[in-house]
């Protein structure tokens, strides 16, 4: 698949030196269709080549239902005109929508040796470092990956490795409609509130550029990279 891309950065690392090793490729790609993003990833995932730079990709969904690995359906309440897709990314039940950063990691963590544990804190403290940057007290809780403000959850981590490539990401809501929130049990959790950045702040002229820049270029830091200018 060719992605359509608004805008794209090829970074240096700051630790590495070689041409192998020294690049990575930040898209911006705007609003997409859920699909066509998670397959473009498995294909990354499917065909490890050497010297492939790693990738981290900046975009919204059109309104959809995830399933990750561990869902039920018994917390899907009624998706009624919403799509809804059974994914390999790993958690529960969520929903992407316009308004909503993803952020997807295509990393070479066997490269790396950065462990999915690892990479799930550095995820999480990321978003809660840029939070702050707004004003914004976010929390991680052990056992219930994402982050939290106030016991509502305002960002949703799933990951997956295959071929010591990790692919999906994370999601985070910036300015969105929480509506559909109502019909899941978020993440798995029965009655969890949802919140999002603009009901937290009181500017929010180009919230969106704001977050997404400030998210990707804390997520470079912990990475080792140059960031996004």
């Amino acid at each position: 698949m060719r992605l359509t891309e608004y805008k794209s950065y090829q970074l240096k690392s700051l630790e590495h030196s070689s041409s192998d090793d020294a690049l990575l490729t930040v898209r911006r790609l705007g609003l997409q269709n859920y699909e066509p993003i998670w397959r473009a990833m498995q294909y990354i995932a499917d065909h490890p080549r050497q010297g492939r730079a790693d990738e981290i990709w900046l975009l919204s969904h059109k309104p959809i239902f995830t399933l990750g690995q561990a869902a039920k359906s018994e917390h899907v309440l009624d998706h009624g005109a919403i799509p809804l897709l059974q994914t390999d990314r790993g958690g529960q039940v969520t929903y992407h929508g316009p308004g909503q950063l993803v952020i997807c990691l295509l990393l070479d963590v066997r490269k790396s040796q950065l462990g999915i544990r690892n990479l799930v804190d550095l995820i999480e403290n990321a978003i809660v470092e840029t939070l702050k940057e707004f004003s914004i007290e976010g929390q991680a809780r052990p056992g219930a990956p994402g982050v939290y403000v106030n016991d509502a959850k305002i960002a949703a981590l799933g990951l997956r490795v295959r071929n010591g490539r990790s692919y999906h990401g994370l999601s985070l809501n910036i300015d969105m409609d929480l509506s559909p929130f109502k019909r899941i049990n978020p993440c798995g959790y029965p009655d969890l509130e949802v919140t999002q950045v603009a009901d937290l702040v009181t500017d929010k002229t180009g919230l969106m550029q704001k977050v997404s820049t400030s998210l990707a270029n804390t997520l470079l830091r912990q990475l080792h990279y140059q960031e996004i200018v």
